[in-house]
C-alpha cells in the first residue's frame, strides 16, 4: 500500500522548536486542513498533514476511501476497528519519532486530528510511553473507551487534551464526544473542552481557541 508523503507547512522564517501532526477526518486527505493551519499562523510551529492509506469503510457500503482505520458501525453503540487503529498508530508513532530525529523535544510535539483522525489522535497521543506536549480532538471521541485506563500509563496524565465539539453534530454525537471527555478526566487528564454552535465541521472561534491553547502548551510567543 503506497501512501504519499505528508504535506508540511511552517509560518514566517524563525527555526522550528515545535511540530504538530495533524490528522484529517475520513474521506479527507492532507490538504484538507492546510487553510486552517496557515490561519493560526505561528512561526516557529512545523505543522505535519499526512494522508490516511484508502481502504474499504464498512459504513459506507465498502466504498475504498482514505481512512485511518474502518467504521463498521457509528454512533454510540460502535463496532471498532481495534487492528485498524493499531496500524494507524504505528504511522503516528513513526512521525512522532521522525519529529524527534529532526532535533524537536516529545514535550514540543502535539498530535491533534479532525474526526477520525481527531479520535486517532487520543488513540494514539495518550498511550504508553508517550509524554507529548498535548492532544487535540476536534469533533472527535475516544476509541475503545472501555479499555482506556488499563491502556494508559499514569506518567502521562500530565498531557495536555483539548477537545471541541459541535452542539449540531450529526456525525459524531455531542453525547460521544462528552462521554469520551468524562473518561479522560476520570483518568486525570486535564481536558480544556468546549462546544460551539456548529455542525460537523470547524469555526474561526474554535480557530482562535486552538491558537490560545497552543501558544499556551508549547510556551510560544502570542
Amino acid at each position: 500500500m503506497t501512501t504519499l508523503a505528508p504535506l508540511e507547512f511552517v509560518a514566517g522564517n524563525q527555526a522550528v522548536r515545535a511540530s504538530v501532526i495533524w490528522l484529517h477526518g475520513l474521506g479527507a486527505d492532507g490538504h484538507d486542513f492546510l487553510p486552517v493551519v496557515q490561519m493560526l499562523s505561528l512561526p516557529g510551529v512545523r505543522f505535519i498533514l499526512p494522508h490516511a492509506p484508502e481502504r474499504p469503510v464498512t459504513v459506507n457500503g465498502g466504498y475504498v476511501m482514505p481512512a485511518w482505520y474502518d467504521i463498521r458501525r457509528s454512533g454510540l453503540d460502535m463496532d471498532e476497528d481495534e487492528a485498524g487503529l493499531a496500524q494507524s498508530s504505528r504511522t503516528v508513532d513513526s512521525m512522532i519519532e521522525h519529529e524527534q530525529g529532526r532535533g524537536i523535544a516529545l514535550s514540543q510535539i502535539i498530535v491533534a486530528g479532525f474526526s477520525q483522525g481527531g479520535a486517532l489522535a487520543l488513540y494514539a497521543g495518550l498511550a504508553r510511553g508517550k509524554a507529548l506536549g498535548g492532544v487535540m480532538a476536534l469533533s472527535a471521541y475516544l476509541p475503545l473507551m472501555a479499555d482506556f485506563s488499563a491502556r494508559c500509563a499514569v506518567d502521562i496524565h500530565t498531557i495536555p487534551v483539548f477537545m471541541a465539539h459541535g452542539m449540531h453534530d450529526s456525525v459524531v454525537p455531542l453525547q460521544l464526544a462528552e462521554l469520551s471527555r468524562q473518561k479522560l478526566v476520570s483518568c486525570g487528564f486535564d481536558v480544556t473542552w468546549q462546544v460551539y454552535p456548529m455542525a460537523h465541521s470547524v469555526c474561526e472561534a474554535e480557530i482562535d481557541a486552538i491558537r490560545a491553547w497552543l501558544v499556551q502548551v508549547l510556551e510560544l510567543r502570542a
